[in-house]
């Protein structure tokens, strides 16, 4: 038997790209500490533009040498332990669960005990670019996965605070651009920017028409407006809906965790089915146009928009994309406009994926939880996505199990310029890990 957690294997942080602007503070609000750059100044930089480049990398600004964190917006030092937290990029999501994987298989070689199962580490560290390239690898080495039994990934995190969980499901992803743009003459070049003084009320506008358009999508309370999309989703059986009932999960939490009292549902049951077992369509942002806060005058030729829906089971994702783009066309036609519109899908959708929480795999999950824990695991699912799931799911073959065992708390802040995590789930994360071995051997 074999067990795989595709998570990432480096250390990586945003390097220092272009300087917008210099701020002198004094101390690391968080670890109070002071930095001292070589002209007497401790200075944080926010930058405008980042990429990926090793933790240790610093660059020259002037005749400053400016460690990288100070050049990310992180609040604290990464990869510090400050109040019983561990404070870096990356700390749940995802480098704090591989070392957790990694010190539990430590734990046994140091207490001279066997591990009870075959282990197949996998480390997959392009879930943020997409996962370029694993799927194909997956199908290409299919015969890795022969043997294995199993697979377990911890790559989500705790649904509170409080109460750690299983995790049985994923919501899929379809992600779109739409694209209005104004048409050019025959034989001339592309169209520019227009100054909206001289313009305005004379041409049809691209940006105005994207936005009649992405209105149209969803309404204020997250209602999906697309024909046909909520037929596609099976309908709630009363066991599901027992299950949400109970569910540790507080809307005092939700509301704290989001930080605004933007939350549409009063109850945890129906800000949980609508998180997890309802799609969602959300609007991420429109490309094309001045990102700056500073007035902007000119109105542009040719503006994206993006937009995804969440999907559920079960949602064929092929069928979202067609109901998505015949809709927005015929909508786009309502407008008698002399622009264009093109509604594409943008990347791979990934599907959603669900779980059997009655078999061996998951019975180990549960049992290691209670024995490190003293108490019995919510059964949750995530409303994100994590493509590898199917990936591996696909690799396995359908009958075997894949079960998601989250290390992290539902405040860590993933992605966030304070990412963080609970050193006491980092060394139960690692014990629960290795009790779940034990426990999966000796189903």
């Amino acid at each position: 038997m074999a067990l795989m957690a595709p998570l990432p294997a480096s250390i990586y942080v945003n390097r220092v790209g272009r300087i917008r602007d210099i701020n002198l503070v004094s101390r690391c609000p968080r670890t109070k500490q002071s930095f001292t750059v070589p002209h007497g100044d401790t200075a944080t930089v926010r930058i405008d533009n980042s990429s990926i480049q090793q933790l240790e990398t610093c660059r020259t600004i002037g005749d400053n040498i400016l460690p990288t964190w100070m050049c990310t917006g992180l609040l604290s030092l990464p990869l510090s332990l400050v109040d019983g937290k561990l404070y870096g990029r990356g700390s749940t999501d995802d480098k704090g669960p591989v070392l957790a994987w990694l010190n539990a298989l430590e734990a046994y070689q140091q207490a001279g005990v066997d591990v009870p199962v075959n282990l197949l580490f996998c480390f997959e560290g392009m879930e943020e670019s997409g996962s370029i390239g694993f799927s194909e690898s997956a199908q290409e080495h299919k015969d890795i996965f022969t043997n294995v039994d199993a697979a377990c990934i911890s790559d989500n995190y705790w649904l509170t605070t409080r109460k750690p969980c299983v995790t049985y499901g994923l919501r899929g992803i379809n992600y779109f651009t739409i694209t209005i743009a104004q048409k050019p003459l025959p034989g001339h070049e592309p169209p520019v920017p227009l100054h909206s003084g001289i313009y305005g009320g004379t041409v049809h506008e691209p940006m105005t028409e994207l936005v009649i358009m992405l209105s149209k999508l969803a309404d204020s309370n997250g209602n999906i407006l697309i024909p046909g999309i909520n037929g596609l989703v099976d309908d709630v059986t009363p066991d599901e809906i027992a299950q949400y009932e109970n569910i540790d999960f507080d809307m005092d939490e939700f509301s704290n965790t989001i930080r605004s009292e933007a939350a549409i549902y009063a109850t945890a049951k129906d800000t949980l089915m609508h998180r997890w077992r309802y799609p969602s369509l959300t609007i991420h942002g429109i490309n094309g146009a001045d990102p700056s806060p500073n007035q902007t005058t000119a109105i542009y030729p040719k503006v994206t928009g993006k937009f995804s829906i969440r999907t559920v089971p079960t949602m064929d994702g092929k069928a979202v994309t067609a109901l998505v783009v015949h809709y927005l066309e015929q909508e786009f036609k309502k407008l008698h406009s002399k622009n264009t519109c093109e509604v594409k899908e943008f990347g791979e959708s990934a599907p959603y994926w669900v779980g059997n929480t009655e078999d061996s795999n998951f019975a180990a999950g549960t049992a290691a939880t209670n024995r490190v824990y003293n108490t019995k695991p919510d059964l949750t699912r995530e409303g994100g996505s994590i493509g590898v799931t199917l990936d591996i799911q696909n690799a396995l073959g359908p009958d075997k199990s894949i079960m998601l065992l989250p290390v992290g708390r539902s405040d860590d802040g993933a992605h966030g310029p304070d990412e963080k995590l609970d050193r006491d789930n980092y060394i139960q994360g690692s014990k629960l890990l290795g009790a779940y071995w034990w426990y999966f051997a000796n189903a």
